[in-house]
């Protein structure tokens, strides 16, 4: 197979391009800014190449010193200080993959659009594009990083105002299930009421409502590990904190913000989880993931297999014959009392595809049941002062009280 020929540069020297470019004698631009107007004119050259050529076809045409631009003042002569400057504030951080920004005077920017107007050319390229292209070509040889104009792990921000360079860190995401298996642990961080974190008598000046989190247990390896700011913790949906999460497990997305160590060595975290949450929390297939994962868990809606106990003065017969109405059927239920502080009041509509009773004694009854996602259990059973209707209460015609509750399995791909 003939080896394809790389394409020539093109920058065809028109009678319209050097009409514009003559327009442009009077304006002190350097060979960046000049050649910057017909930037999106051919292909191939770099805009000091296309500058060089139009100088060399319009008499009275010359680029001046960048310094004495009227568009950048020297902007482009800068790439070792915006480097050196980018590398000092990138320093306490491991990156493989960067994104380069900058923000410019907005005077500066104006100018750039009536010098287009002026000369009428078609062909200009924002300062700020080929600045950030020029910077990003520069850093990657520098430091031997891939530029990217997204998924960086890292963006720089050079602000040509005051000469600094900012960095933001991308978030490092790492996807897992979990199973829970202490009923008194909060899915995510649970700040005071009182105080709302800040710290207070009411919480033993700890901030927190509870002690720990699933949050907390799965994320102390790692936050040791990257040296990351903080943690936010996406689970596909959330358990009730006296309630366990069996069979596969919850799918979850770990995201660490700012890390100041990016590669991670997952077996090794995992053996560590696995002892520091012992008997509390355990945790399998961890993987890397990216930004996207959080949506994709967050968005999916699995139906979810429970085991419910109650207590309450009913007949083994009357259970059964209760539960054999519940199949398929519609059930409205109004947003719970006890979530009504966080959620929007209103009744949604829901189904359970199956309930079994596995256990009956007088008095004490346990079902397994399969629902849709977003079902409250519990309120199904006690009716929640008729917010959720049918109840289970209601069916039956006696009151009854949720003893305990385990999710045994999230029917996603894996569950």
């Amino acid at each position: 197979m003939p080896v394809e020929e790389p394409a020539l540069p093109s920058f065809e020297l028109a009678p319209e391009l050097l009409l514009a470019a003559s327009r442009l004698k009077s304006t002190p631009l350097c060979a960046e800014c000049l050649g910057r107007v017909f930037g999106r004119a051919g292909h191939g050259l770099t805009n000091p190449e296309r500058a060089a050529r139009l100088v060399g076809a319009v008499e009275g045409l010359a680029p001046v010193d960048g310094a004495g631009c009227f568009l950048c003042v020297g902007a482009f002569d800068r790439w070792p200080t915006w480097i050196r400057r980018a590398r000092e504030a990138a320093s306490p951080y491991e990156w493989h993959r960067f994104t380069c920004g900058s923000r410019w005077d907005p005077e500066l920017l104006a100018r750039e659009e009536a010098l287009w107007g002026l000369a009428s050319s078609a062909w200009g390229e924002s300062a700020r594009a080929a600045f950030n292209r020029e910077w990003g070509k520069r850093l990657a040889e520098e430091t031997g990083a891939e530029g990217t104009t997204q998924g960086g792990e890292i963006l720089f921000v050079a602000d040509l105002l005051v000469g600094r360079v900012e960095v933001t860190v991308a978030p490092l995401y790492v996807e897992g299930r979990y199973r829970k298996l202490d009923r008194t642990l909060p899915q995510t961080r649970w700040p005071c009421r009182k105080c709302r974190g800040r710290g207070c008598d009411a919480c033993g000046r700890t901030g927190k409502t509870y002690e720990s989190s699933v949050e907390e247990l799965v994320a102390a390896p790692f936050l040791a590990a990257t040296e990351a700011e903080g943690t936010r913790f996406h689970g596909m949906g959330r358990e009730d904190i006296d309630a366990r999460m069996l069979g596969h497990g919850r799918p979850f997305v770990l995201e660490l913000r700012a890390p100041r160590r990016r590669t991670l060595d997952l077996p090794r975290l995992a053996e560590e989880l696995a002892k520091s949450a012992a008997g509390r929390v355990e945790v399998e297939g961890l993987v890397a993931a990216e930004a996207a994962s959080v949506r994709r868990v967050k968005e999916a809606s699995p139906w979810k297999s429970y085991r419910v106990t109650f207590t309450g003065e009913a007949a083994v017969e009357k259970v059964k014959e209760a539960v054999e109405l519940v199949p398929l059927r519609a059930i409205a239920q109004r947003t719970p009392t006890r979530v009504a502080h966080r959620r929007a009041d209103r009744v949604r509509t829901r189904r359970i595809a199956e309930v079994s009773i596995v256990a009956a004694e007088p008095g004490r009854f346990t079902l397994e049941l399969r629902a849709e996602a977003g079902t409250y259990i519990k309120e199904w059973v006690e009716g929640d002062a008729g917010r959720t209707e049918p109840s289970l209460t209601e069916l039956l015609g006696v009151p009854l009280s949720v003893e305990s509750l385990d999710v045994l399995e999230i029917h996603d791909t894996e569950g």
